[in-house]
């Protein structure tokens, strides 16, 4: 702390001089002609036509950015200007700048906001660089961001960063600091963006229409989830964030709206890990007169769509593995897949043995979970990490489904889908329960349940069996977790590496 409050120090030295010689070091404005790499092509494609001057200058370009390097040379000095596109080096000269001016640069420090003005050329090392003409101080940092040494593979290009921003959790904390320093990370978030527009626009072109329901809810449900509780003043109503979009989307079916999505934010109290933050992103979508098998196949052409856009291909990298989305997915049954872990038929396995089985492989958090939920975390302890290629997990117990219809041809399942890849489980779809007598009649076995201890079985929601009495038609319906998917397309490992600012334990 020392050393930091020393550097602190000389830093509002810094300021105080600027101020001093009438400098203004927290502008208003700045006006570019051109961001970094913008500039940097344009100079290029005159190069390429012989359009520069004899002295082999481009066009005159202003351009802002944080200094990002700085070397010294006495009477002259080379910088680097990074404006959030790319960068772009700077040279600067006294005899050009003049003495006023150039003396004035020895109060500038890394991560400092500039302005610079003057041609385009290339230096003798081959880097296009602006020749300042003249520059202006944007902005001046008064603490010093965490720039590590980096190295960059003559090769292969790959950058690599030495005693940098190191501490993850910190990275996470000051997400500013991160994305300053690590241009990689602008790119998953940039990565982020293309995807939720690429989501969109397949969805749109498919005739779904974007709408949006009530993040506040008189009564939460949807999936199996706690909820965040909050007290609205003015109607003295207890109310919840949002577990999922569902029951709110599938009313506006009932309502004659037949193909409708959200991208929401959703919100459950339940613990962390790599592939869950209390708060994330969903798409929902429902579609009417389609069943689950209808909604599988809009899957593969969603996800395959997403790939050609955004990454140009079919394949992508997880770690060490390819996951391949050509084709047609894998499909397995829940049942069937995990009959055959255990080596028995779960069908044959009553409640006292799921739960002597569980508590065998040493699963968490088995208080009041019933034959459905038993057999979820046998699945997820058993066959999920397995999942690693595009793969359906088909018909699910129908205790662990209560919003799904039965299955056609097994009353003991339901006509439900999730679709795993790399290990985690990234869509949940139904052929969606229509019969409101059979919807309460799955409802009262939830609270059942919840009598019994499983505080994430549904509650009664009286207005949603109102809304089925009414009349819905066949519908299939999808959950995607957004930032899971991300996940797998970046490359990420943890959940909070594609949320800008993931929850985490207060700073002590």
């Amino acid at each position: 702390m020392e050393e930091l409050s020393q550097v602190l120090r000389v830093r509002q030295e810094k300021l105080k001089a600027l101020r001093e010689k009438g400098v203004e070091p927290f502008e208003y404005s700045f006006d570019p002609t051109k961001r970094s790499t913008e500039a940097i092509s344009v100079f290029e494609a005159s190069e390429s036509t012989g359009s520069l001057s004899d002295k082999g200058y481009g066009n005159v370009e202003r351009i802002g950015g944080r200094v990002v390097s700085w070397r010294d040379m006495g009477k002259s000095l080379f910088a680097h200007l990074e404006d959030g596109q790319g960068r772009v080096q700077v040279y600067f000269r006294k005899d050009v700048l003049g003495d006023e001016e150039y003396e004035a640069l020895d109060l500038l420090d890394l991560g400092d906001w500039i302005g610079t003005e003057g041609n385009m050329f290339r230096t003798r090392s081959g880097e296009v660089t602006i020749r300042a003409q003249s520059w202006k101080l944007l902005t001046k940092s008064l603490r010093p961001l965490p720039f590590g040494k980096v190295e960059t593979d003559a090769q292969t290009g790959q950058r690599v960063v030495h005693s940098g921003f190191a501490d993850q959790e910190m990275r996470y904390r000051q997400r500013y600091a991160d994305l300053a320093v690590n241009p990689e990370v602008r790119e998953v978030f940039r990565l982020r963006s293309r995807v939720i527009t690429s989501l969109r626009g397949f969805l749109d072109s498919q005739g779904f229409l974007e709408v949006e329901t009530p993040v506040l809810q008189p009564l939460y449900g949807g999936a199996a989830a706690k909820p965040f509780v909050t007290e609205h003043n003015a109607l003295s109503q207890t109310m919840y964030l949002r577990v999922a979009d569902e029951l709110y989307l599938k009313r506006l079916i009932v309502g004659g709206l037949d193909r409708v999505y959200e991208i929401s934010k959703d919100f459950r109290n339940e613990g962390l890990s790599r592939y869950h933050n209390p708060e994330f992103t969903m798409l929902e979508w429902y579609q009417a007169f389609t069943d689950y098998d209808s909604q599988m196949q809009l899957v593969e052409e969603m996800v395959q769509h997403v790939l050609d856009e955004v990454v140009g291909g079919r394949s992508v990298m997880l770690g060490e593995t390819e996951i391949n989305f050509n084709g047609s997915f894998d499909k397995l049954g829940l049942i069937d897949s995990l009959s055959e872990a255990l080596g028995a038929d779960v069908h044959t396995m009553d409640q006292k043995a799921l739960r002597s089985k569980a508590e065998e492989l040493q699963i968490p958090d088995l208080e009041g979970a019933g034959t459905g939920k038993l057999i979820d975390k046998l699945f997820g302890e058993l066959v999920e990490p397995s999942l690693v290629q595009p793969t359906f997990v088909v018909d699910h117990p129908k205790e662990l489904s209560p919003l799904a219809k039965e299955h056609r041809s097994d009353p003991r399942l339901t006509e439900r889908f999730e679709l795993y890849i790399g290990g985690a489980e990234v869509f949940n779809g139904f052929s969606e329960l229509n019969d409101p007598i059979d919807q309460r009649s799955r409802f009262e076995t939830q609270m059942s349940l919840r009598a019994a201890g499983d505080e994430e079985a549904h509650e009664i929601d009286e207005d949603y069996i109102r809304a089925l009495e009414y009349g819905m038609p066949p519908t299939g319906g999808v959950g995607m977790g957004v930032d899971r998917f991300v996940m797998v397309l970046a490359n990420q490992q943890s959940i909070r590496d594609v949320i800008l600012f993931p929850i985490l334990r207060s700073e002590e």
